[in-house]
């Protein structure tokens, strides 16, 4: 089994498109109502979907980057704004804290090998 894709409820699209792209993602599809983005690697893909009416979206989507930093710091400078730059966490991740124009939560993270592999791993299974 492989995970798809999560899809995302934004107000606006355009804007929504905009941002996506400029955090350097390449969209494949576009209509009014759902566009779809590809990750720059690997085979992961997220998608959007138009929801003009209210909403509390509670999900985080998370983003990973080996070069965390920099890309922030990239990101930043095409005027990006971040309710976190990047810290150490606890979890042993390195975290960035940031909202899409929908107020969607984003991480953009680095965690290495403690991504599948944390010290407190288990495998359970049923």
């Amino acid at each position: 089994m492989d995970m798809n894709q999560v899809t995302l409820p934004v107000k606006n699209m355009h804007d929504a498109t905009a941002f996506y792209r400029k955090l350097g993602f390449t969209q494949i599809v576009d209509s009014p109502h759902y566009a779809r983005f590809q990750c720059p690697e690997g085979n992961a893909s997220f998608s959007l979907s138009l929801d003009t009416g209210d909403y509390n979206n509670g999900a985080i989507i998370y983003f990973e980057h080996e070069q965390l930093d920099v890309w922030v710091k990239q990101l930043q400078a095409k005027g990006i704004n971040f309710e976190q730059e990047p810290e150490d966490q606890g979890y042993l991740w390195r975290e960035a804290i940031l909202h899409d124009p929908s107020g969607n939560k984003i991480k953009l993270y680095w965690a290495g090998e403690n991504r599948l592999n944390p010290p407190w791993r288990v495998d359970r299974r049923d």
